[in-house]
């Protein structure tokens, strides 16, 4: 069985920027998998809840009933600080979503662009570059080897993508984005995404300051920024096109 591996920094970017996707491989026969790295407890948009700690419960509960009706095989949320995840040790972080990779043994690996996505959150940000070296890390011997004399074994992904867009959000700070390089086809799970994301209920305020633009998209946008082997873009329509 092929796998797909998402990662993510907040409960609710399993929806906007992979929902469609999560959705249409699952339905493949794909097997899929969302590691968020916080419980979203330093968000703006509070839901009503009176404490971070209580926030952050409120928010894990949604993020996995959205992955439910997302069809998710297997959804994970850790505990990093919502907010700081430029100031972790970078090998640190790195080396847990490698062991995760190494356990996983996804195909294709999606997380969020570098420049932090068209929200321009650094948060967005730190996730892509962890997840970009646990990429190119998780098939070396020289790297965490403790993981492998625990029992794991070093595993290579086939791709790995950064979610992108057509255009930015001039609300937002400046960012300069990924090229598109290939583009999923989402128009039949656009209603099934909405419904995902309305489960985020704490963050129902960002529907109404922002609209369901990012939602409504036809296609889910990407990069392909690594390949096992070494190929030409040539404008993709499947990420697990050449894999398998």
């Amino acid at each position: 069985m092929l796998k797909l591996l998402c990662t993510t920094a907040h409960p609710d970017d399993e929806v906007w920027a992979f929902g469609g996707s999560l959705l249409r491989y699952q339905e493949q026969g794909v097997e899929t998998h969302v590691l968020c790295l916080t419980r979203g407890m330093a968000a703006t948009n509070r839901g009503g809840a009176k404490s971070g700690e209580e926030l952050s419960a409120m928010r894990t509960e949604e993020f996995y009933a959205a992955c439910r009706l997302l069809k998710v095989t297997r959804p994970v949320i850790l505990d990093y600080p919502d907010g700081g995840l430029a100031n972790l040790n970078f090998s640190d972080a790195a080396g847990e979503i490698t062991r995760h990779i190494r356990e996983i043994k996804p195909d294709v690996i999606l997380t969020l662009g570098l420049e932090g996505t068209v929200t321009a959150h650094v948060d967005h940000s730190m996730v892509g570059l962890f997840t970009t070296a646990a990429f190119h890390w998780a098939r070396r011997t020289d790297r965490f080897r403790e993981q492998l004399e625990s029992g794991l074994q070093p595993h290579r992904a086939r791709k790995l993508y950064y979610v992108t867009a057509a255009q930015t959000w001039p609300e937002r700070q400046p960012v300069s984005l990924a090229p598109v390089t290939s583009r999923v086809d989402v128009r039949k799970y656009i209603e099934a995404k909405i419904e995902a994301f309305r489960v985020h209920t704490s963050q129902l305020a960002l529907l109404e300051k922002y609209g369901d633009r990012s939602l409504r998209q036809a296609e889910e946008l990407f990069h392909l920024a690594a390949t096992a082997v070494p190929q030409a873009v040539a404008g993709e329509t499947d990420l697990f096109a050449a894999v398998g």
